[in-house]
């Protein structure tokens, strides 16, 4: 399988580490959908950031991260479960054109306004339990410094992330500082001198490289004089989570009123999933239906009478 994470330890540091990269995911994602080079890179370094993260979490659930933007870009969205499956999205203004040489700055921070968005939502929420969400400003030039700020300003957590990616790959690599309690002032120096080596480390990681090997060879040429604990592979790969169901809850979510207009503009409703290019259908008939079973499930109908 191309598709891999990696998660190793320092052993004699507190320090933790994860490489992923991803081949067929990523080529699957873009199958349906084509993007300018700069959007295509900053939307594969956001899905290896996401699917980073999403293998430190002790979570049933899918973890979703969301760039709001200002300029061309409008939003980015990477969905990953608990299973590492993942899906992603952008979507663009209509009279963008977008350059090559663009940065995330251009594209989604152009006035200031852009945000970023982690939303974890959990598979067994209990009743009236509500998806955690962290929103903060678009703080960093790259999506790697946007979520390390993130990082650090909501979870206190030291994190420093190195993402490449182009139309055939995206990698990257997360390394973190695990939580220390306690302990004498000389091991609060040797755990922090440790830190800093391993980011040193890091940091001689160039995008080039990462886009032109394989994350074996990267994590051999890194941190072959470290000694490292390396766990069992993971393997991410590409999910819709799409269904019917879902798009006919979106349209009652719309309401009768407005489903109705656009039914009597266009004949027929006709939807594709933003994220893996899925086409359904909805004719008057197929509408109609949605809102007599959302009635009837409401008790707003007595047992036996319809509305036509």
């Amino acid at each position: 399988m191309t598709d891999t994470l990696q998660k190793f330890m320092f052993e004699h540091a507190g320090v933790r580490g994860e490489l992923v990269e991803m081949e067929s995911a990523w080529q699957q994602m873009q199958s349906h959908q084509t993007y300018p080079p700069a959007v295509q890179t900053m939307l594969g370094e956001l899905m290896a950031a996401a699917a980073l993260l999403s293998a430190n979490l002790k979570f049933n659930g899918t973890m979703i991260m969301q760039i709001h933007g200002d300029g061309p870009v409008k939003l980015m969205v990477v969905e990953c479960d608990s299973e590492l499956r993942l899906r992603a999205t952008a979507k663009l203004a209509d009279d963008a054109v977008i350059e090559d040489h663009e940065t995330l700055k251009d594209l989604v921070h152009a006035h200031g306004h852009g945000r970023f968005v982690i939303t974890l939502d959990p598979n067994d929420k209990l009743p009236g339990q509500q998806a955690y969400q962290g929103i903060v400003p678009l703080d960093g030039d790259s999506i790697a410094t946007v979520i390390e700020n993130y990082m650090q300003r909501s979870e206190q957590l030291d994190t420093k992330l190195w993402l490449a990616a182009n139309d055939k790959v995206t990698r990257g690599m997360l390394l973190q500082k695990l939580p220390k309690v306690g302990g004498s002032e000389s091991q609060v120096e040797d755990e922090a001198e440790a830190w800093n080596h391993a980011v040193m480390l890091g940091d001689t990681l160039k995008k080039d490289e990462m886009l032109n090997h394989d994350i074996a060879t990267l994590m051999h040429r890194l941190f072959w004089e470290q000694t490292l604990r390396v766990f069992d592979p993971l393997h991410p790969s590409f999910h819709c989570s799409c269904t019917r169901e879902k798009v006919g809850d979106m349209l009652k979510m719309l309401g009768i009123d407005e489903v109705e207009s656009a039914i009597a503009e266009f004949g027929k409703l006709d939807i594709n999933c933003d994220f893996c290019g899925k086409h359904y259908g909805f004719d008057p008939v197929d509408c109609a239906q949605l809102f007599v079973a959302k009635t009837l499930a409401e008790g707003i109908l007595p047992a036996g009478d319809s509305k036509h």
